[in-house]
């Protein structure tokens, strides 16, 4: 992480942890929002991110799905993490940073804060024209790129309409402790405790789920919102990683039909599919050498779902 502008220690996937060993998550440090549109735009934003990270596939989704994929570029690191955190690289799908001696994406955080303590995670929203991050928080992002920048996209899509605003927000907060990170609370935990707890949540919640998309299509009201895209990126990294390498295999999420054919109706939506980068996904969590010291990458699950996802990923 960095210390003062400064990489002092290697990556470690486990942030912060409780005197009872339940893993906690970093908050994000730069969560800007973009008022003057067209202004930011003609100078250029381009998002960071990881195919691997949940977190970033949130906002991939959103800016296909909200049609700013001219108006804003993307960069990607690899998916295998380094001893100095993402790397930008050679892997497939991967890309260089686009700006001249960026290596890592710690570097963007310096290039901000030349003084920046914590972690450098993705996604970034970067400001292309200014030369440094304007937000650093997916759950932010979204609404940036929903709101902020609507006079740009005008798009069909609100993934956070004013009607829904309330019903949105609750869903979110059932979801973040129980599933998004409920699936880390389990597989970074460490101790047996922690471990029993986030278990107990994340499927208990699955099973409320399984029971809601029974009888309704979407998270929340009758549309797609940002509480799909929320629910989505977890549940489609769960069998082929979490079920695993976190432990989290009292069921798969192929043993739930409705949430199978909930997944299945997403990744039929071309935004949600070509995000989705299950080579990457699968490489990137296995990577993890306190969970995977061998580094072996199974060769499997073979899911119905992935004939929705581009040829080769």
């Amino acid at each position: 992480m960095l210390v003062n502008g400064k990489w002092e220690r290697k990556w470690d996937p486990v942030q912060e942890k409780d005197n009872e060993g339940r893993f906690i998550r970093q908050s994000s440090a730069f969560t800007n929002r973009i008022e003057h549109a067209q202004a930011v735009v003609d100078k250029g934003i381009c998002l960071y991110v990881a195919y691997i990270c949940p977190w970033a596939t949130r906002t991939l989704i959103a800016r296909s799905l909200l049609g700013l994929e001219d108006a804003i570029d993307v960069k990607v690191v690899e998916p295998t993490l380094t001893d100095f955190g993402w790397r930008f690289g050679d892997f497939p799908g991967a890309t260089q940073s686009g700006i001249d001696g960026v290596e890592f994406a710690h570097q963007l955080y310096t290039m901000t804060d030349d003084q920046y303590t914590g972690r450098a995670t993705v996604p970034v929203l970067w400001d292309s024209g200014d030369s440094k991050i304007i937000n650093n928080e997916s759950a932010e992002i979204l609404r940036v790129l929903n709101d902020d920048l609507r006079p740009i996209h005008n798009s069909e899509f609100n993934l956070y309409p004013v009607e829904l605003q309330a019903q949105i927000d609750a869903f979110n907060d059932s979801i973040y402790d129980t599933i998004n990170n409920g699936v880390y609370r389990a597989g970074f935990a460490s101790s047996q405790q922690a471990y029993d707890e986030a278990m107990v949540d994340i499927f208990a919640r699955l099973e409320e789920l399984e029971t809601h998309f029974q009888d309704n299509d979407y998270a929340v009201g009758n549309q797609l919102t940002e509480s799909d895209i929320r629910l989505f990126v977890t549940l489609i990294r769960f069998d082929v990683a979490y079920h695993g390498l976190f432990k989290t295999n009292i069921k798969a999420i192929s043993d739930y039909p409705a949430l199978s054919a909930y997944l299945e109706r997403l990744l039929k939506v071309e935004a949600f599919a070509k995000n989705t980068r299950v080579d990457h996904i699968k490489a990137g969590y296995y990577s993890v050498k306190v969970l995977n010291p061998s580094g072996i990458v199974p060769q499997g699950p073979d899911m119905d779902w992935f004939k929705y996802l581009p040829e080769g990923v």
